[in-house]
């Protein structure tokens, strides 16, 4: 395939690393498309090394990838679906981390699901080409399979969007500058794990759902997708913020988002696009994983919905109790 517009505006030396991406994720979109009538695409067939269930199209789309980036001279490619960093090409100067299928829980119910990937330059290792300072990616991006098959990615310098042409499987550049919109009445959460948040996100959520009565003199609306790609295709657009917290469960001390695969490369994103990407206090480019599959909590978005976000982990724990005295979720 020519991809055109991704060879002329991707800076050289990531060519032909993101035109396999581009081929790969242009054979998915049909694949997806065609749903039951090609397969059963969310057969469930396994567990990855952090315990999720893996679906087929899991599998499917990993195998794809790591094929295509290794005849395009890949060296290291780590894989949420790998338990290790897998060389492709010794003499290849790059590392991409990859979530090869995001939301893949929402494969048989039809809502948009997407591939996250991130560069590096490579390492003197597999493992050293990703355990550190989430800034120094030097692209990230992500492939949105829904309405529209759609790629978001930054260079380091603004995010650009492709929309991918069905008639001839090319990516063409549809915008060169997406920005954040300044606001939104939009938050996005799982209000099901409410009772095992920490009390800093419980009281930024019982103010946002007080409305217009409450402390912020202002209704909103809360989404939740469970597909990482459309929650931040959508806050990208229309603005807002996400949270997806640490909390008391057993293995959710940290979330459930990895840094590597997930959080990363999204907070690069958001913020070449003016957005903020945070745990809830440091900023997600700031941090180094300990492992190739580490979570990190993941909050991002709208600057000033992030910022105050933060403000409620700086409140005393005693101000903070206080307020659940007042006005929890289910209190009158």
């Amino acid at each position: 395939m020519k991809q055109a517009d991704i060879h002329k505006t991707c800076p050289p030396h990531l060519r032909s690393t993101m035109m396999a991406l581009c081929d790969v994720s242009a054979k998915l979109s049909i694949r997806i498309a065609r749903g039951a009538l090609e397969e059963n695409l969310g057969k469930a067939v396994g567990d990855n090394i952090g315990g999720d269930e893996q679906k087929a199209l899991d599998i499917i789309a990993d195998d794809a990838y790591s094929a295509a980036l290794a005849a395009a001279g890949l060296r290291y490619y780590a894989s949420e679906e790998q338990d290790d960093v897998v060389t492709l090409d010794p003499t290849g100067t790059l590392a991409l981390a990859i979530d090869p299928l995001d939301g893949s829980s929402n494969i048989d119910v039809n809502v948009s699901i997407g591939t996250i990937f991130s560069i590096f330059p490579a390492g003197e290792d597999g493992n050293s080409s990703f355990l550190r300072p989430a800034s120094e990616q030097i692209a990230a991006g992500y492939f949105i399979y829904g309405p529209q098959t759609v790629l978001l990615v930054t260079y380091g310098k603004g995010v650009l969007a492709y929309t991918l042409d069905p008639k001839t499987s090319e990516f063409t550049c549809t915008q060169d500058s997406l920005a954040l919109p300044e606001d939104s009445s939009e938050f996005a959460i799982n209000a099901s794990n409410y009772r095992h948040w920490p009390k800093p996100i419980r009281a930024y959520i019982d103010d946002c759902l007080a409305g217009i009565d409450g402390p912020r003199s202002k209704n909103f609306n809360m989404r939740w997708v469970a597909s990482l790609v459309a929650e931040t295709h959508r806050i990208i657009s229309r603005g807002g913020v996400f949270l997806y917290p640490g909390d008391q469960r057993n293995g959710y001390a940290q979330g459930r988002l990895r840094h590597v695969y997930e959080c990363a490369p999204i907070a690069m994103l958001v913020e070449q696009a003016g957005g903020k990407a945070t745990d809830g206090i440091e900023r997600i480019l700031d941090l180094t994983p300990s492992t190739l599959h580490a979570r990190t909590p993941f909050i991002f978005g709208t600057p000033t919905k992030v910022d105050r976000v933060r403000t409620y982990f700086d409140l005393p724990h005693e101000e903070i109790s206080a307020l659940f005295g007042s006005r929890g979720l289910f209190r009158a």
